[in-house]
Protein backbone atom coordinates (compact mmCIF):
# COMPACT_ATOMS: atom_id res chain seq x y z
CA UNK A 1 0.00 0.00 0.00
CA UNK A 2 1.34 3.54 -1.03
CA UNK A 3 2.21 6.06 1.56
CA UNK A 4 -0.32 8.65 2.08
CA UNK A 5 -0.60 12.07 0.95
CA UNK A 6 -2.59 15.05 1.49
CA UNK A 7 -3.98 17.70 -0.62
CA UNK A 8 -1.88 21.36 0.47
CA UNK A 9 -3.47 23.77 1.92
CA UNK A 10 -2.49 27.23 2.29
CA UNK A 11 -1.23 29.14 5.29
CA UNK A 12 -4.61 31.50 4.57
CA UNK A 13 -7.08 28.49 4.56
CA UNK A 14 -6.13 27.44 7.99
CA UNK A 15 -9.37 27.96 9.18
CA UNK A 16 -10.63 26.25 5.80
CA UNK A 17 -8.29 22.98 7.05
CA UNK A 18 -9.30 23.42 10.44
CA UNK A 19 -13.28 23.13 9.84
CA UNK A 20 -12.36 20.36 7.51
CA UNK A 21 -10.42 18.07 10.18
CA UNK A 22 -13.37 18.90 13.20
CA UNK A 23 -16.13 17.61 10.21
CA UNK A 24 -14.32 14.80 10.12
CA UNK A 25 -13.67 13.88 13.68
CA UNK A 26 -17.06 15.34 14.98
CA UNK A 27 -18.37 12.41 12.05
CA UNK A 28 -16.11 9.67 13.71
CA UNK A 29 -13.77 9.49 10.23
CA UNK A 30 -9.92 10.23 11.77
CA UNK A 31 -8.85 7.62 9.35
CA UNK A 32 -9.10 10.31 6.79
CA UNK A 33 -6.81 13.04 8.63
CA UNK A 34 -2.87 12.38 8.61
CA UNK A 35 -1.63 11.58 12.00
CA UNK A 36 0.09 15.06 12.29
CA UNK A 37 -3.65 16.62 11.89
CA UNK A 38 -5.12 13.36 14.54
CA UNK A 39 -2.63 14.68 16.98
CA UNK A 40 -2.99 18.66 16.72
CA UNK A 41 -4.90 20.31 19.36
CA UNK A 42 -5.31 17.02 21.64
CA UNK A 43 -5.98 18.43 24.73
CA UNK A 44 -8.91 20.75 23.66
CA UNK A 45 -10.28 17.84 21.72
CA UNK A 46 -10.14 16.03 25.00
CA UNK A 47 -11.94 18.44 27.02
CA UNK A 48 -15.44 16.59 26.85
CA UNK A 49 -14.05 13.34 27.96
CA UNK A 50 -11.97 14.91 30.75
CA UNK A 51 -15.08 17.13 31.71
CA UNK A 52 -17.27 13.38 31.96
CA UNK A 53 -14.77 11.89 34.14
CA UNK A 54 -14.52 14.94 36.60
CA UNK A 55 -17.62 15.04 36.74
CA UNK A 56 -17.92 11.02 37.76
CA UNK A 57 -14.22 11.52 40.11
CA UNK A 58 -16.33 14.72 41.48
CA UNK A 59 -19.77 12.24 42.39
CA UNK A 60 -17.50 9.58 43.83
CA UNK A 61 -16.21 12.37 46.20
CA UNK A 62 -19.57 13.63 47.73
CA UNK A 63 -20.22 9.94 48.23
CA UNK A 64 -17.22 10.14 50.49
CA UNK A 65 -18.00 12.68 52.29
CA UNK A 66 -21.42 11.05 52.99
CA UNK A 67 -20.42 8.20 54.15
CA UNK A 68 -16.50 8.63 54.46
CA UNK A 69 -15.34 5.78 52.64
CA UNK A 70 -15.01 4.86 49.02
CA UNK A 71 -17.06 1.27 49.67
CA UNK A 72 -20.65 1.71 49.82
CA UNK A 73 -22.62 -1.28 51.92
CA UNK A 74 -26.66 -0.97 52.60
CA UNK A 75 -28.29 -3.78 54.40
CA UNK A 76 -31.48 -3.79 54.17
CA UNK A 77 -33.53 -0.61 53.62
CA UNK A 78 -31.50 2.26 53.29
CA UNK A 79 -31.16 5.02 55.70
CA UNK A 80 -31.71 8.95 54.14
CA UNK A 81 -28.13 9.42 53.52
CA UNK A 82 -28.16 5.90 51.83
CA UNK A 83 -30.33 7.04 49.91
CA UNK A 84 -28.57 10.32 48.48
CA UNK A 85 -25.72 8.49 47.52
CA UNK A 86 -27.69 5.61 45.57
CA UNK A 87 -29.45 8.61 43.60
CA UNK A 88 -25.62 10.07 43.37
CA UNK A 89 -24.34 7.16 41.90
CA UNK A 90 -27.15 6.68 39.76
CA UNK A 91 -27.01 10.24 38.54
CA UNK A 92 -23.61 10.24 37.81
CA UNK A 93 -23.51 8.58 34.73
CA UNK A 94 -26.06 10.56 33.00
CA UNK A 95 -24.71 14.01 34.33
CA UNK A 96 -21.83 12.75 33.00
CA UNK A 97 -22.73 12.44 28.97
CA UNK A 98 -25.05 15.82 29.77
CA UNK A 99 -21.83 17.52 30.50
CA UNK A 100 -19.15 16.03 27.84
CA UNK A 101 -22.37 16.38 25.13
CA UNK A 102 -22.29 20.83 26.21
CA UNK A 103 -18.27 20.91 26.76
CA UNK A 104 -18.41 19.53 23.00
CA UNK A 105 -20.89 21.97 21.41
CA UNK A 106 -17.90 24.78 22.47
CA UNK A 107 -16.64 25.95 19.67
CA UNK A 108 -13.25 27.75 20.91
CA UNK A 109 -10.33 26.42 21.13
CA UNK A 110 -9.40 28.36 24.10
CA UNK A 111 -12.01 27.13 26.15
CA UNK A 112 -11.93 24.02 25.85
CA UNK A 113 -8.54 24.06 26.71
CA UNK A 114 -9.50 25.84 29.73
CA UNK A 115 -12.57 23.09 30.87
CA UNK A 116 -9.72 20.22 29.86
CA UNK A 117 -7.10 22.07 32.39
CA UNK A 118 -9.49 22.68 35.08
CA UNK A 119 -11.11 19.22 34.48
CA UNK A 120 -8.00 17.46 34.86
CA UNK A 121 -7.47 19.61 38.52
CA UNK A 122 -10.37 18.39 39.28
CA UNK A 123 -9.90 14.75 38.79
CA UNK A 124 -6.67 14.68 40.11
CA UNK A 125 -7.63 17.12 43.61
CA UNK A 126 -10.99 14.52 44.21
CA UNK A 127 -8.40 11.30 44.18
CA UNK A 128 -6.45 12.85 46.21
CA UNK A 129 -8.98 13.62 48.71
CA UNK A 130 -10.47 10.07 48.64
CA UNK A 131 -6.79 8.22 48.82
CA UNK A 132 -3.74 9.88 48.68
CA UNK A 133 -1.00 9.32 46.13
CA UNK A 134 -2.33 5.89 44.96
CA UNK A 135 -5.78 7.08 43.50
CA UNK A 136 -3.72 10.19 42.71
CA UNK A 137 -1.60 7.88 40.00
CA UNK A 138 -5.13 5.90 38.70
CA UNK A 139 -6.67 9.20 37.73
CA UNK A 140 -3.39 9.88 36.10
CA UNK A 141 -3.24 6.67 33.85
CA UNK A 142 -7.20 7.62 33.17
CA UNK A 143 -6.22 10.64 31.78
CA UNK A 144 -3.19 9.87 29.63
CA UNK A 145 -5.67 7.16 28.09
CA UNK A 146 -8.21 9.79 27.26
CA UNK A 147 -5.40 11.63 25.98
CA UNK A 148 -3.72 9.00 23.72
CA UNK A 149 -6.83 7.78 22.16
CA UNK A 150 -7.68 11.48 21.13
CA UNK A 151 -4.70 11.56 19.69
CA UNK A 152 -5.11 8.00 17.84
CA UNK A 153 -8.34 9.03 16.53
CA UNK A 154 -9.96 6.62 18.52
CA UNK A 155 -11.64 9.01 20.81
CA UNK A 156 -13.59 10.83 18.04
CA UNK A 157 -15.47 7.50 17.16
CA UNK A 158 -16.26 6.45 20.83
CA UNK A 159 -17.42 10.34 20.63
CA UNK A 160 -19.40 9.67 17.55
CA UNK A 161 -20.74 6.66 19.41
CA UNK A 162 -21.74 8.43 22.26
CA UNK A 163 -24.12 11.31 20.53
CA UNK A 164 -25.45 8.67 18.81
CA UNK A 165 -26.49 7.05 22.05
CA UNK A 166 -27.80 10.37 23.67
CA UNK A 167 -29.86 10.34 20.48
CA UNK A 168 -31.14 6.94 21.18
CA UNK A 169 -31.95 7.86 24.74
CA UNK A 170 -33.84 11.28 23.42
CA UNK A 171 -35.91 8.58 21.37
CA UNK A 172 -36.49 5.99 24.09
CA UNK A 173 -40.48 5.73 23.41
CA UNK A 174 -39.52 4.33 20.29
CA UNK A 175 -37.47 2.06 21.59
CA UNK A 176 -39.46 1.38 24.12
CA UNK A 177 -42.58 0.44 21.59
CA UNK A 178 -39.97 -1.58 19.66
CA UNK A 179 -38.97 -3.55 22.63
CA UNK A 180 -42.91 -4.79 23.22
CA UNK A 181 -42.95 -7.93 20.73
CA UNK A 182 -39.39 -8.88 22.46
CA UNK A 183 -41.10 -9.49 25.49
CA UNK A 184 -43.23 -12.16 24.46
CA UNK A 185 -40.51 -13.67 23.30
CA UNK A 186 -38.56 -13.60 27.10
CA UNK A 187 -41.71 -14.09 29.04
CA UNK A 188 -40.96 -17.83 29.13
CA UNK A 189 -37.28 -17.06 29.68
CA UNK A 190 -37.87 -14.77 32.67
CA UNK A 191 -40.84 -17.06 34.61
CA UNK A 192 -38.45 -20.23 34.66
CA UNK A 193 -37.49 -21.22 37.74
CA UNK A 194 -34.62 -23.18 37.24
CA UNK A 195 -33.08 -20.09 35.22
CA UNK A 196 -33.63 -18.02 38.21
CA UNK A 197 -32.14 -20.26 40.21
CA UNK A 198 -29.22 -20.42 38.67
CA UNK A 199 -29.05 -16.58 38.49
CA UNK A 200 -29.10 -16.96 42.18
CA UNK A 201 -26.11 -19.42 42.38
CA UNK A 202 -23.80 -18.39 39.49
CA UNK A 203 -20.64 -16.62 40.11
CA UNK A 204 -20.56 -13.06 38.40
CA UNK A 205 -16.97 -13.73 36.83
CA UNK A 206 -19.03 -17.01 35.45
CA UNK A 207 -21.90 -14.79 34.32
CA UNK A 208 -19.92 -12.03 32.90
CA UNK A 209 -18.40 -14.79 30.66
CA UNK A 210 -21.72 -16.37 29.49
CA UNK A 211 -22.54 -12.58 29.10
CA UNK A 212 -19.27 -11.88 27.04
CA UNK A 213 -19.73 -14.83 24.74
CA UNK A 214 -23.26 -14.33 23.84
CA UNK A 215 -22.28 -10.80 23.05
CA UNK A 216 -19.41 -11.73 20.46
CA UNK A 217 -21.35 -14.21 19.26
CA UNK A 218 -23.42 -11.02 18.25
CA UNK A 219 -21.15 -8.83 17.53
CA UNK A 220 -19.27 -10.93 15.15
CA UNK A 221 -22.90 -11.34 13.12
CA UNK A 222 -23.37 -7.54 12.72
CA UNK A 223 -19.85 -6.72 11.27
CA UNK A 224 -20.13 -9.72 8.77
CA UNK A 225 -23.04 -8.82 7.90
CA UNK A 226 -22.57 -4.77 7.70
CA UNK A 227 -19.06 -5.87 5.23
CA UNK A 228 -21.20 -7.61 3.06
CA UNK A 229 -23.71 -4.60 2.77
CA UNK A 230 -21.20 -2.22 2.25
CA UNK A 231 -18.98 -3.83 -0.31
CA UNK A 232 -19.81 -1.89 -2.91
CA UNK A 233 -19.41 1.42 -0.86
CA UNK A 234 -16.62 0.26 0.01
CA UNK A 235 -14.86 0.11 -3.52
CA UNK A 236 -16.19 3.43 -4.83
CA UNK A 237 -18.60 6.00 -4.16
CA UNK A 238 -19.77 7.97 -7.06
CA UNK A 239 -21.35 11.29 -6.66
CA UNK A 240 -25.24 11.54 -6.71
CA UNK A 241 -27.92 14.79 -6.10
CA UNK A 242 -28.82 13.57 -2.79
CA UNK A 243 -25.08 13.47 -1.46
CA UNK A 244 -24.01 17.33 -2.61
CA UNK A 245 -27.19 18.05 -0.70
CA UNK A 246 -26.01 16.84 2.50
CA UNK A 247 -22.72 18.32 1.96
CA UNK A 248 -24.61 21.92 1.61
CA UNK A 249 -23.13 24.25 4.56
CA UNK A 250 -20.33 22.19 5.15
CA UNK A 251 -16.55 23.23 4.39
CA UNK A 252 -16.65 20.92 1.04
CA UNK A 253 -19.83 22.23 -0.31
CA UNK A 254 -17.76 24.69 -2.81
CA UNK A 255 -15.20 22.22 -3.33
CA UNK A 256 -15.19 20.51 -6.81
CA UNK A 257 -15.86 16.77 -7.62
CA UNK A 258 -12.34 15.25 -8.98
CA UNK A 259 -12.65 13.11 -12.36
CA UNK A 260 -10.77 10.07 -10.57
CA UNK A 261 -10.54 9.43 -7.02
CA UNK A 262 -8.53 7.41 -4.73
CA UNK A 263 -9.73 3.64 -3.55
CA UNK A 264 -9.85 3.90 0.26
CA UNK A 265 -6.88 2.43 2.42
CA UNK A 266 -7.43 -0.40 4.31
CA UNK A 267 -7.27 1.86 7.72
CA UNK A 268 -10.09 3.94 6.31
CA UNK A 269 -12.55 0.81 5.28
CA UNK A 270 -11.66 -0.25 8.98
CA UNK A 271 -13.46 3.08 9.69
CA UNK A 272 -16.12 2.71 7.67
CA UNK A 273 -17.41 -0.82 8.56
CA UNK A 274 -16.16 0.17 12.18
CA UNK A 275 -18.91 3.64 12.29
CA UNK A 276 -21.32 1.29 10.80
CA UNK A 277 -21.55 -1.94 13.02
CA UNK A 278 -20.92 0.85 15.90
CA UNK A 279 -24.46 2.59 15.27
CA UNK A 280 -26.48 -0.68 14.97
CA UNK A 281 -24.74 -2.33 18.07
CA UNK A 282 -25.36 0.75 19.94
CA UNK A 283 -29.64 1.38 18.78
CA UNK A 284 -30.12 -2.72 18.94
CA UNK A 285 -28.13 -2.40 22.47
CA UNK A 286 -30.50 0.05 23.73
CA UNK A 287 -33.99 -1.90 22.65
CA UNK A 288 -31.95 -5.00 24.69
CA UNK A 289 -31.36 -2.39 27.73
CA UNK A 290 -34.91 -1.32 27.16
CA UNK A 291 -36.35 -4.82 27.47
CA UNK A 292 -34.32 -5.38 30.64
CA UNK A 293 -35.14 -2.75 32.33
CA UNK A 294 -38.93 -3.70 32.36
CA UNK A 295 -38.06 -7.32 33.69
CA UNK A 296 -35.55 -5.24 35.99
CA UNK A 297 -38.74 -2.69 37.23
CA UNK A 298 -41.24 -6.11 37.29
CA UNK A 299 -38.88 -8.13 39.03
CA UNK A 300 -38.60 -5.39 41.91
CA UNK A 301 -43.04 -5.60 42.53
CA UNK A 302 -42.78 -9.14 42.06
CA UNK A 303 -40.07 -10.52 43.94
CA UNK A 304 -41.16 -10.93 47.75
CA UNK A 305 -39.60 -12.52 49.87
CA UNK A 306 -41.65 -15.73 49.37
CA UNK A 307 -41.30 -15.53 46.14
CA UNK A 308 -37.51 -15.10 45.98
CA UNK A 309 -37.58 -17.80 48.62
CA UNK A 310 -39.09 -20.21 45.83
CA UNK A 311 -37.55 -19.20 42.99
CA UNK A 312 -33.94 -18.68 44.06
CA UNK A 313 -33.90 -21.59 47.00
CA UNK A 314 -33.71 -18.80 49.74
CA UNK A 315 -30.76 -16.74 47.50
CA UNK A 316 -29.48 -13.49 48.89
CA UNK A 317 -31.88 -10.84 49.12
CA UNK A 318 -28.72 -8.24 48.57
CA UNK A 319 -26.65 -7.75 45.32
CA UNK A 320 -23.61 -6.39 44.04
CA UNK A 321 -23.04 -3.63 41.40
CA UNK A 322 -19.30 -2.20 41.09
CA UNK A 323 -18.35 -3.22 44.24
CA UNK A 324 -21.40 -1.62 45.84
CA UNK A 325 -23.60 -3.71 47.68
CA UNK A 326 -27.61 -3.06 47.69
CA UNK A 327 -31.08 -4.11 48.94
CA UNK A 328 -31.66 -5.95 45.26
CA UNK A 329 -31.53 -9.73 44.96
CA UNK A 330 -28.58 -10.50 43.18
CA UNK A 331 -30.69 -13.17 41.31
CA UNK A 332 -32.59 -10.01 39.59
CA UNK A 333 -29.13 -8.34 38.88
CA UNK A 334 -27.62 -11.41 37.04
CA UNK A 335 -31.16 -12.16 35.46
CA UNK A 336 -31.28 -8.73 34.11
CA UNK A 337 -27.72 -9.41 32.68
CA UNK A 338 -28.89 -12.39 31.00
CA UNK A 339 -31.81 -10.89 29.34
CA UNK A 340 -29.78 -8.07 27.88
CA UNK A 341 -27.30 -10.24 26.40
CA UNK A 342 -30.45 -12.58 24.78
CA UNK A 343 -32.37 -10.12 23.88
CA UNK A 344 -29.72 -8.43 21.97
CA UNK A 345 -28.85 -11.63 20.34
CA UNK A 346 -32.38 -12.40 18.99
CA UNK A 347 -33.06 -7.98 17.33
CA UNK A 348 -29.94 -8.93 16.17
CA UNK A 349 -30.63 -11.28 14.24
CA UNK A 350 -34.22 -9.74 13.60
CA UNK A 351 -32.73 -6.99 11.95
CA UNK A 352 -31.21 -8.52 9.22
CA UNK A 353 -35.19 -9.10 7.78
CA UNK A 354 -36.49 -6.22 9.31
CA UNK A 355 -37.72 -3.81 6.60
CA UNK A 356 -38.64 -1.41 9.08
CA UNK A 357 -35.12 -1.32 10.73
CA UNK A 358 -33.35 -1.20 7.54
CA UNK A 359 -35.66 1.96 6.21
CA UNK A 360 -35.96 3.84 9.08
CA UNK A 361 -32.56 3.73 10.54
CA UNK A 362 -30.17 1.66 8.34
CA UNK A 363 -30.58 3.22 4.72
CA UNK A 364 -30.44 6.54 5.82
CA UNK A 365 -26.83 5.85 8.02
CA UNK A 366 -25.63 4.76 4.83
CA UNK A 367 -26.55 7.62 2.78
CA UNK A 368 -25.15 9.58 5.38
CA UNK A 369 -21.78 7.94 5.25
CA UNK A 370 -21.84 7.86 1.60
CA UNK A 371 -21.79 11.83 1.58
CA UNK A 372 -18.71 11.53 4.06
CA UNK A 373 -16.68 9.15 1.15
CA UNK A 374 -18.09 12.32 -1.17
CA UNK A 375 -15.99 14.98 1.33
CA UNK A 376 -13.41 12.80 1.90
CA UNK A 377 -12.89 12.26 -2.22
CA UNK A 378 -12.69 16.06 -2.38
CA UNK A 379 -10.81 16.70 0.50
CA UNK A 380 -7.92 14.24 -0.39
CA UNK A 381 -5.85 13.87 -3.65
CA UNK A 382 -5.60 11.58 -6.68
CA UNK A 383 -1.89 10.55 -6.49
CA UNK A 384 -0.11 8.80 -3.50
Amino acid sequence: MGRKTFRKIAPDDKHDRDAAERWFLSRGMPAVLTPRARWSHVVPRSAPALASYATVMVALLIVYFLIGTSEIYIDGAPSPVERIVLTVIVLAVPVAAVVGRRVSSLQSRRAQTIVAIAAMAVAATSAVIQGGSSHLLSAAAVVLVILALTASGAGAVLAWAMQLTMNQIAAMGALFVRALPVLLLTVVFYFNTYVWLMASVISRSRLWLAVLILLTVTVAFIVSGTVARIRPTLTGVSLTDDDAGRLTGTPFATMADRPTTRSLTRSERFNVVLLLAAAQITHLMMVAICTAAIYFALGLVLLSPAVLARWTANGSPDGTILGMTIPVPQALIHMTLLLIALTFMYVSARSVTDDEFKSRFLDPLIADLRATLVARNRYRPQGG
